[in-house]
């Protein structure tokens, strides 16, 4: 499903757009009620657990899928906690002192030596500088490979124009910081699963995370995230139904 669906010559958009709906309502209507069952078995227990930290809260936000940034200081720890399950959160970060020295997926692959981001993992720069560093996470397999939907690519896989997206998330959230869409590199997607096969194939999955569940991230420099709450309706990655993440910035307590 993560793939274009009814290729062919003679399929119309309107017979694509027709199918990619129904595909997605029904779908939709499955992933919700597991999650809910999920909900209902884990999320008070992990949702305060994903409350917990160390320190001294400095935001707490809610954000319905779209856009958000944030300069992050050396040291403050950003935790993205997702609230309903198997949420896709596209994620980016730069240097706040120098945008163009951001996030490099290449280089955050080879050095991890992993295309999968985990506790540990940490964010490379295209300069080869740790930008961030994953301290905690309940959930491992986030992605490093998938990128960020857009209205053109949407189209292209599923015959509707006009979509949302979070490269118009992206563009909306760096504008603020007098950054354009060239700005924009490959991402990192929290929480979203995407498995490569021995023979090299890949798609996009339902993700593993359930309510509750949460990545922190260290800034090991003063940093500029730039997140797009994914708001894709069309394939799994977000388990087929957007739903608002909760974002945490704290500072951890100094020793005494």
């Amino acid at each position: 499903m993560a793939g274009i669906v009814l290729e062919g010559a003679g399929v119309t958009d309107e017979q694509r757009a027709e199918r990619s709906r129904a595909i997605a309502s029904e779908k939709r209507a499955q992933a919700m009620k597991r999650m809910a069952e999920v909900k209902a078995r884990v999320g008070n227990t992990k949702l305060g657990r994903a409350l917990q930290f160390p320190g001294t809260a400095l935001g707490d936000r809610v954000l319905e899928p779209g856009p958000y940034s944030r300069v992050v200081r050396a040291g403050d720890h950003l935790r993205i906690i997702d609230l309903e399950g198997q949420q896709a959160v596209d994620f980016l970060v730069y240097d706040a002192a120098n945008h163009a020295n951001r996030y490099n997926a290449a280089n955050t692959i080879k050095l991890n030596r992993s295309i999968y981001v985990g506790a540990g993992f940490k964010l490379y720069s295209d300069l080869g500088d740790v930008l961030m560093t994953v301290a905690e996470d309940t959930v491992g397999y986030h992605d490093t490979i998938g990128g960020c939907c857009s209205a053109e690519s949407n189209y292209a896989r599923y015959g509707i124009k006009g979509t949302e997206s979070c490269r118009a998330n992206f563009i909306a959230a760096l504008a603020e910081h007098g950054m354009e869409a060239r700005d924009i590199p490959a991402n990192i997607n929290w929480f979203m699963y995407v498995p490569v096969k021995p023979d090299g194939s890949t798609e996009i999955v339902e993700g593993r995370s359930e309510p509750g569940d949460f990545v922190d991230l260290r800034a090991e420099r003063d940093v500029l995230v730039a997140i797009s709450n994914c708001p894709q309706r069309y394939n799994p990655c977000n388990g087929w139904n957007p739903t608002p993440v909760r974002i945490v910035e704290w500072r951890p307590r100094t020793a005494t």
